[in-house]
């Protein structure tokens, strides 16, 4: 495989993801970030790692988020929501921390491709990233069969999407001055 196969095989992908993720469900998960008074992720492997990316960028946009497991983790609240990354569902950590959240009367968001999964019962939201998982689990109507490692396509298309939320916040607190974003990164580097 060439360098060229490679680039347009993942774009394509994720052009193919996007374009089948529903617009009300961003929605609602830009709502629900916009009102908590703090926002918590969990999520296991590169899943965790997309998510620790979020967590950063929604400090910078001065929206309190942490992942579970961190050093400084505060408690969960009902006021605040929990942000699920699991594509399949089905992960032990995240599923047993659900779980927990929902006995802190905590919202709950979850991000996956399966949308009848161990988590549906505890899901506030649901936002679907429409791609096959660890579990290979795939709606038979759906064209992406990915040709990217594992769960790559996964992976990918939740850091993006995270990405766009963060635009979709910008807009939500009317945040005019994106240069001043720049005072909340970190400095001691």
């Amino acid at each position: 495989m060439k360098y060229t196969e490679a680039k347009d095989t993942v774009l394509q992908e994720l052009q193919t993801v996007f374009a089948n993720v529903k617009e009300e469900e961003v929605l609602a998960l830009t709502a629900a970030i916009c009102e908590a008074e703090s926002v918590f992720v969990v999520g296991v492997g590169r899943v965790l790692l997309m998510l620790q990316a979020f967590v950063k960028r929604l400090n910078h946009l001065g929206i309190e988020a942490t992942y579970v497991g961190a050093v400084d983790e505060p408690a969960i609240t009902e006021n605040d929501l929990l942000i699920v990354g699991s594509g399949s569902g089905e992960s032990a950590v995240p599923l047993a921390i659900v779980k927990i959240a929902r006995t802190h009367h905590a919202r709950i968001a979850h991000i996956g491709s399966n949308a009848s999964s161990s988590m549906t019962p505890y899901e506030d939201l649901f936002i679907r990233i429409p791609c096959s998982t660890k579990l290979n689990l795939i709606q038979p109507e759906e064209k992406i069969k990915p040709r990217q490692v594992m769960s790559s396509l996964f992976e990918q298309s939740l850091l993006l999407l995270a990405d766009m939320v963060a635009l979709l916040i910008v807009d939500k607190k009317q945040i005019t001055d994106l240069h001043a974003l720049w005072k909340k990164h970190a400095n001691l580097e």
